[in-house]
């Protein structure tokens, strides 16, 4: 399972799944055992604007910290996410 990062936002890994790349770039966030049941799922737009698409167990704050991060860092996690899968960013 593909990590953006090795440290935690909000106490959360942010990653994706080799089995998901056939949808447009998203972010998982889950705990340590980087699960997808409790997990929240973020779609992301070539503008950095990150959809929350399930919430998980992630508070209000939470996801908007996590969302903050996605803005500011998504160029570095589309280059992750483009190693794996040729689907771009979500335009829905």
């Amino acid at each position: 399972m593909p990590k953006y990062y090795d440290f935690k936002i909000c106490g959360y890994y942010l990653y994706f799944t080799a089995h998901c790349i056939v949808e447009c770039m998203h972010v998982h966030a889950s705990d340590a055992r980087l699960t997808e049941g409790g997990s929240a799922k973020f779609f992301v737009r070539s503008s950095g604007e990150a959809v929350v698409r399930d919430r998980g167990r992630l508070s209000d704050h939470e996801l908007s910290v996590i969302c903050r991060f996605i803005k500011a860092n998504y160029r570095e996690m589309y280059l992750a996410w483009s190693k794996m899968s040729d689907q771009g960013f979500f335009e829905g």
